[in-house]
């Protein structure tokens, strides 16, 4: 269960970096950039992709340029959510978007869902119903006029990351090698905004976008074991991740920013919770 808590630790660890960013004066869409130079780095030593594989005339080109200018932008919209909305709505808005491939089986792909899916979907709509409500104001930042539309955006925008990366698999594009094209042009992406910004580097900026880096990767990395430790029991992976990022961001955003939820908000939460729980096989 190491792998597990790791990874989970990792994802909150995110969110709490973005937290504290505007705090300690870091530009957050530098540090973005910097994290995907880090994540690129880590990608090829650890994962170890093999890049023939992208050759291929099947690599799905369009699909990872989609990723490419998807990750950055979604990633600044999480950073907002968290500033506007807090990270105990944003984590839990974030790990809601795994019912949007669903959804898009069912709606694009001609799938069938079973009557179990349809419930996490509907118990899942419900909480985001809830979790998008304008939390009391605290004096972290989150509350607002416009602070429910951050939330949504992560979840729409993480859901649709989701079907491009299960679109890659199914072209048969090597995961680790898949992964690492969408990290480079993710890069090159949000460093060109950047330069025709002209936006003044700073070295505070790049150390911000390292530990960043490092805790992203973290958490795909310690996903990637937690499945491969368990490899008859996904089911296990898959609701102990969404589940534990929900609660511990939960624990964290209350506790330590004292952000203030309302009792609709707590109801977003708990049925964030439920809508895994029906999903699990």
């Amino acid at each position: 269960m190491i792998y597990l808590a790791a990874s989970i630790c990792c994802s909150v660890f995110v969110s709490v970096l973005l937290k504290v960013a505007r705090r300690y004066g870091i530009d957050v869409r530098q540090a973005v950039a910097v994290n995907y130079a880090v994540a690129s780095a880590l990608c090829l030593a650890l994962l170890q992709p093999t890049l023939e594989n992208l050759l291929r005339p099947a690599t799905p080109w369009g699909v990872l340029l989609a990723l490419g200018v998807l990750l950055p932008s979604v990633f600044l919209a999480m950073a907002a959510s968290v500033r506007h909305a807090g990270i105990v709505r944003s984590d839990a808005a974030q790990r809601l978007s795994l019912f949007i491939p669903l959804l898009a089986a069912f709606l694009l792909f001609g799938q069938t869902l079973s009557g179990q899916t349809l419930a996490g979907i509907a118990v899942a709509f419900a909480a985001l119903a809830c979790l998008v409500g304008r939390a009391q104001d605290g004096p972290q930042g989150e509350g607002g006029r416009g602070a429910w539309a951050w939330p949504l955006a992560v979840w729409l925008g993480y859901g649709v990351i989701d079907i491009l990366f299960k679109q890659m698999a199914r072209a048969g594009t090597q995961f680790a090698g898949g992964l690492l094209a969408a990290f480079v042009l993710a890069g090159i992406v949000i460093t060109g905004y950047l330069l025709a910004r002209r936006v003044q580097w700073s070295w505070r900026h790049a150390g911000g976008g390292l530990v960043l880096g490092l805790a992203n990767f973290g958490n795909i990395l310690f996903y990637i074991r937690a499945h491969q430790h368990f490899p008859s029991d996904p089911a296990l992976v898959f609701s102990a991740m969404n589940i534990g990022v929900i609660t511990l961001g939960t624990l964290v955003g209350a506790a330590f920013f004292k952000e203030r939820l309302s009792p609709r908000n707590w109801l977003g939460v708990a049925l964030a919770v439920a809508a895994v729980v029906v999903l699990i096989p």
